[in-house]
């Protein structure tokens, strides 16, 4: 089943970048502040100093082209980007 689109536009196409990557979205439960949670697919320990990759994802920012730079920023930044292309 698919997941629910984000009401902003510009946080769902961060999103869709995301799930490119191989990130999953899932919706928050009903007593959450946050929208949903993104995580990282390869839960090591080189992401984010031990931690795997979990970003909080908001359903109505302040700054919404804010909050999608950002989504962007923690998927580019994360430890395994370039890991298909190891060195043989």
């Amino acid at each position: 089943m698919p997941r629910k689109r984000h009401p902003n536009g510009k946080i769902e196409k961060a999103l869709e970048y995301a799930e490119s990557l191989g990130w999953r979205v899932e919706p928050a439960g009903a007593r959450s502040h946050a929208w949903g949670k993104m995580f990282c697919p390869h839960k090591e320990d080189v992401c984010r100093c031990g931690e795997f990759c979990v970003t909080s994802i908001w359903s109505t920012p302040r700054n919404p082209e804010s909050h999608a730079r950002k989504i962007r920023r923690v998927v580019d930044g994360c430890g395994h980007e370039g890991d298909d292309q190891e060195e043989g």
